[in-house]
């Protein structure tokens, strides 16, 4: 059984096609948790009404994905954005790669149909085969005996995808299925396709040479 784990807040516009998109899963068996940071809208009653689990955690992701981790039933984790769309043959490939230990992520596609956004989701996707660091937008993915082992997220404000990787690709390295989740590219067209790519590799840098994940989540934010 696979548990998919998805930290939310405030996503109620979000949740009902996600949730309903996830609905197949548990037909086949595995298990939805979702984690809310506290909300102020609906987001914890749409979760309650098509959900194995809801809990509700302090907010950050890094600790509202170990909490769900902390209930979860499944053999894998599989810690899923809401932003981010599973294709429906996601969790045969993850079985079909069931070897402890292991743990992996997807290629990504980023939602814009706009020509720029192919080049970016190609070096994100080069970049994690490459160095082993795998991004939440990824879909990661980690057997639960291995998660454990880690002790799960390390609970920071920023980076915890970063910082897991790091620790994981020590132990094994990660299985890259090229089949993509769709992730959200609203930050890119929000924020600006140059602003948000010159922001991702400067708090890349910045952390790198240990700069504090606070201050890295005061500059995202």
């Amino acid at each position: 059984m696979i548990s998919i784990v998805i930290p939310v807040l405030n996503e109620e516009k979000k949740l009902p096609d996600l949730l309903s998109h996830l609905q197949q899963f548990r037909k086949q068996g595995h298990e939805l948790i979702v984690v809310d940071g506290g909300s102020h809208d609906n987001s914890l009653m749409l979760a309650q009404e098509y959900a194995d689990s809801v809990i509700v955690s302090i907010a950050g992701r890094a600790v509202q994905m170990n909490s769900g981790a902390s209930v979860a039933k499944g053999d894998v984790f599989l810690f899923l954005h809401s932003d981010t769309v599973l294709p429906d043959n996601a969790l045969e490939l993850i079985s079909n790669h069931f070897k402890k230990p292991f743990w992996g992520r997807f290629d990504v596609r980023l939602s814009s149909d706009k020509f720029i956004f192919r080049i970016i989701e190609r070096f994100i996707n080069l970049r994690s085969r490459l160095t082993s660091i795998n991004t939440g937008d990824q879909a990661i993915f980690i057997d639960s005996q291995l998660f454990h082992s880690m002790g799960g997220f390390p609970e920071i404000a920023l980076m915890e995808d970063i910082a897991i990787s790091k620790k994981l690709k020590n132990i094994v390295s990660p299985i890259c299925l090229k089949q993509k989740v769709i992730t959200s590219s609203r930050r890119w067209e929000s924020r600006g396709i140059v602003a948000t790519v010159l922001l991702m590799w400067k708090l890349r840098l910045y952390y790198f040479f240990g700069v504090s994940p606070d201050k890295l989540n005061r500059l995202y934010r």
